[in-house]
């Protein structure tokens, strides 16, 4: 069985740490540990089960735990986001998931915290100084089951429309381990694969697919309840009994008890670290006073 996870640090631990054609390298800063993976062969892309591109991860305390607005880990973990952003032009920044499922709602919930600017235009923008904005356009894309319509198909109708630089996609994620639910982040220029963090994987969303630059981020929010067992119990694990943990076929899922806080946390953790990694020309505390 292979054991299911949207993290590519967790997809290197499991393939093994000795896989050519992937770069990796560590580092803290800020009292975070953060870890740069970059696939850069066919080879390690199967291997991994992760497309072509960089992989950044960023282990932080709970988000659980309350932070400040203008927290310097703000600053860093924008500064992350910033390498993969194209230097000038229009954003999108689409949330991806459903609203009314909370381990699912991280993406709409970011969205409606995002800055958009693509509208601040002409005298009133320079009058006021917000000329500096960087042009911003958010959108919330539900999923198939409630507006019919895949969400892939739904983005490309506004990138076509609008022809933004890049495509940034908000995304809940699962992971392996239960002790990375809502204190790791990942951020990558490979695109998304939407619904992947509850198991309902659609269409690609990727540079091949829109036709422009594609940067992923997301928060696990849940664990995979056979990856769970597997992974905690290894060897002694029954494969035979697999089965047993998805009654009638039905995918089980583990989700912490404080998940209502951790999605509203994380999503303001992105919103403010995408806010500072669009809007370099403001300070931290500039941008809150403007949101």
């Amino acid at each position: 069985m292979r054991l299911r996870t949207d993290l590519a640090v967790e997809a290197r631990e499991i393939a093994g740490e000795n896989i050519g054609g992937v770069d990796f390298d560590t580092y803290s800063e800020n009292g975070m540990e953060i870890s740069r993976l970059t696939v850069r062969t066919e080879r390690a892309r199967l291997a991994l089960g992760k497309e072509e591109g960089t992989y950044v991860t960023i282990e932080l305390e709970s988000l659980t735990d309350r932070f400040s607005d203008t927290d310097g880990r703000l600053r860093t973990i924008g500064a992350e986001i910033r390498r993969l952003l194209p230097v000038n032009g229009l954003l999108l920044v689409a949330g991806l998931g459903n609203e009314e499922i909370t381990p699912d709602s991280l993406g709409p919930k970011t969205a409606a915290k995002v800055f958009a600017t693509r509208h601040i235009t002409g005298e009133l923008a320079r009058a006021t100084g917000l000329d500096r904005l960087r042009p911003v356009a958010v959108m919330s894309t539900g999923v198939t089951g409630q507006t019919g319509i895949e969400t892939g198909e739904y983005i490309l109708s506004i990138v076509k429309r609008i022809r933004p630089n890049a495509v940034i996609a908000v995304d809940a994620l699962a992971s392996r381990r239960l002790e990375r639910l809502g204190c790791t982040l990942q951020i990558s220029d490979a695109g998304i694969s939407p619904g992947a963090g509850v198991g309902n994987h659609r269409t690609a969303i990727n540079r091949e697919t829109l036709g422009v630059p594609v940067i992923s981020i997301g928060v696990p929010t849940v664990v995979d309840l056979r990856t769970l067992a597997c992974d905690l119990l290894g060897s002694e694990f029954k494969r035979d009994k697999a089965e047993s943990l998805v009654p009638d076929g039905r995918q089980m899922l583990v989700i912490p008890n404080e998940i209502d806080l951790l999605t509203e946390r994380a999503s303001r953790l992105i919103a403010l670290s995408l806010n500072a990694a669009m809007q370099d020309r403001f300070t931290l505390e500039e941008l809150v006073e403007l949101m």
